[in-house]
C-alpha cells in the first residue's frame, strides 16, 4: 500500500498601504484660492463680453464661407491657443462640417526663424500677415499682456491689408487693443487670462459652427 502525502503551501499576501494624503499647507491653499478667485473674475468679464464673441463668430463664418481665411498668432502659451483655434477651424469643433482655411502663423517654424533672423523677432508675424492677408480676411491675435511688439506689428499689418483684425488680450487698453480694429480684453493674471481665452476660443467656435450649419440649411 502506497501512502501519498500532500504538502500544504502557505501563501503570504503583502498588503500595500496607501500613504495618507498630506494636507496642503496654509500658504499653498491661499495661493490656490487666489488663482481660483482670479479665474472667476476673468470668466465673469468674459461672460459680460459674450455679445462680442457672438458677433465675431457670425462674422468669421460669413467671411470664411465666402472663401476668405483666418490668420492667427500668439507667443508661448498663446501660440498653443492660436494653433488650437486654427485646428478647430480646419478640422472640426463639435460636429461634422466642411473644412475652412485657417493658418497659425507661429507654427510656421521656417518662416518664423528666417524672418526673425533677417528682420528681427518683432517682424515674425507682421511679415507673414503682409504676405498672406487679403482684404476681407480675419486676423486674430492672442496675448495675455497686450504688449508683445510682434503682435502689435502684426495688428498694424492686418489693418493695412484690410483684414478684420481682432485681439484677445489681458486688461486693456493696451498697445495691442489700440493697434487692432476690435478687441476683447480680460482682467487678471496671465494664467487666468489665458484660461479664459481658451473658453473664448471654444465659444467662438461654437457660434462659428452654428452659423455655418444655419447657412447650410437656408441655402
Amino acid at each position: 500500500m502506497t501512502t501519498s502525502s500532500s504538502t500544504t503551501s502557505t501563501t503570504t499576501t503583502t498588503t500595500r498601504r496607501t500613504p495618507a494624503s498630506v494636507p496642503l499647507r496654509t500658504a499653498e491653499r491661499a495661493l490656490l484660492g487666489l488663482h481660483l478667485h482670479d479665474h472667476a473674475r476673468a470668466m465673469a468679464e468674459l461672460e459680460a463680453q459674450v455679445p462680442v464673441i457672438e458677433r465675431w463668430g457670425r462674422e468669421l463664418a460669413a467671411r470664411l464661407g465666402r472663401g476668405q481665411r483666418l490668420l492667427v498668432a500668439g507667443n508661448g502659451g498663446s501660440a498653443a491657443e492660436a494653433q488650437h483655434l486654427s485646428s478647430e477651424i480646419v478640422g472640426r469643433f463639435d460636429g461634422e462640417r466642411a473644412p475652412f482655411s485657417a493658418l497659425a502663423l507661429n507654427a510656421e517654424s521656417s518662416s518664423v526663424t528666417a524672418i526673425g533672423n533677417d528682420y528681427g523677432f518683432e517682424q515674425v508675424f507682421a511679415r507673414q500677415v503682409t504676405a498672406h492677408a487679403r482684404s476681407g480676411d480675419v486676423v486674430v491675435l492672442l496675448s495675455t499682456s497686450g504688449r508683445s511688439p510682434n503682435l502689435v506689428a502684426a495688428a498694424r499689418a492686418g489693418v493695412r491689408a484690410g483684414a478684420a483684425t481682432w485681439a484677445l488680450t489681458g486688461e486693456g487698453p493696451n498697445p495691442l487693443t489700440r493697434a487692432s480694429a476690435e478687441s476683447l480684453a480680460l482682467p487678471g493674471t496671465a494664467a487666468s487670462v489665458q484660461e479664459a481665452q481658451l473658453v473664448a476660443i471654444h465659444l467662438l467656435c461654437r457660434v462659428f459652427d452654428h452659423a455655418i450649419a444655419t447657412a447650410g440649411r437656408s441655402s
